[in-house]
């Protein structure tokens, strides 16, 4: 189950929102998961909220003023309304100190409390992005994804159809790796998937014949991309006498589902002579179009429809 505890979030944003952890230190090891913030009514992070307390309670400086206005009994009463258990932290945004108060209340229920200078709706802005990577759900593939023409291209295939001799094709021509062999993807968004590669094979490609290939030190920083999200699945297939002829006008798309997400999947015939780099690229290319409202399927298919009613006529 992907988590993430308070600790590791305070130090992963530590230089990119200057915080400052102010209060509540015994409060690090607290975590958030990716089961906590699907089943639990409480949003993940937002405004202080005394009705429907988020799990990050973030304040700005209108949320400070308030608190600074009440009596210290009061301040007391309605921060013990929110500090449940499921309370991760507090964030104090856009403001020079923390309330004395708040700090009190912090160390009492061991909630960390952390200071920002920055804005709190730009705290919640870059927050919430890392958020979402660091809780989402994850799964690996085999295969190779690389940028191709600024898409993310998931390159599957039964071993040695090659799928990375193909990558390295590409790769020349100007596309980007992000990982091969094992591919690891999260489900960042409710229709997108990301894939990344594990730090134990960055920078790595093996080709048969060659051995493994530090893509960086051949080809330069621009060949590699840290991450990327996946947009289209060009799947190798090798045809023998039991493999079902392949359509040669489809006008259906095929996809496949990962993680509950429908990625255009497109099957690619392996064969002597067939230049794999311009055909994937050539998919690539007609899916944008696609994208765009364009598919040179369906024109075909109006067109010859249209030359079939005027010799009918």
């Amino acid at each position: 189950m992907p988590r993430v505890s308070i600790a590791r979030l305070f130090e992963d944003n530590r230089e990119k929102l200057g915080l400052e952890w102010v209060a509540g230190r015994n409060g690090g090891a607290k975590e958030l998961n990716s089961e906590l913030t699907r089943d639990s009514a409480q949003g993940l992070i937002g405004h202080l909220n005394f009705i429907h307390p988020n799990l990050i309670q973030v304040l700005g400086a209108s949320e400070v003023g308030y608190l600074a206005n009440l009596d210290t009994a009061s301040c007391h009463k309605v921060l013990a309304q929110i500090t449940t258990k499921e309370l991760a932290c507090f964030v104090v945004a856009g403001v020079e100190r923390a309330p004395a108060s708040l700090a009190a209340v912090a160390d009492a229920t061991h909630t960390p409390l952390f200071r920002s200078p920055v804005p709190s709706v730009e705290l919640m802005w870059m927050l919430r992005p890392y958020l979402a990577r660091a809780l989402a759900e994850s799964t690996t593939s085999h295969g190779v994804l690389l940028d191709v023409l600024g898409m993310g291209v998931l390159i599957t295939g039964d071993s040695g159809v090659g799928k990375s001799e193909l990558a390295l094709e590409l790769i020349s021509r100007g596309s980007g790796l992000i990982a091969d062999d094992v591919v690891e993807l999260y489900r960042i968004g409710p229709d997108t998937v990301e894939g990344r590669c594990p730090a134990l094979l960055k920078d790595f490609l093996e080709v048969r014949g060659l051995g493994v290939l530090n893509i960086r030190t051949i080809f330069g920083e621009a060949a590699l991309r840290p991450r990327k999200n996946v947009k289209l699945i060009v799947h190798l297939a090798r045809p023998t006498a039991e493999s079902a002829p392949l359509e040669r006008l489809p006008l259906h798309a095929g996809s496949e589902s990962i993680m509950g997400v429908d990625i255009r999947r497109v099957t690619i015939p392996v064969a002597a002579g067939r230049n794999l780099a311009v055909l994937t690229e050539a998919a690539v290319r007609n899916y944008v179009l696609q994208l765009r409202g364009f598919d040179s399927t369906q024109e075909f298919v109006a067109r010859q429809s249209e030359s079939m009613k005027k010799r009918e006529s």
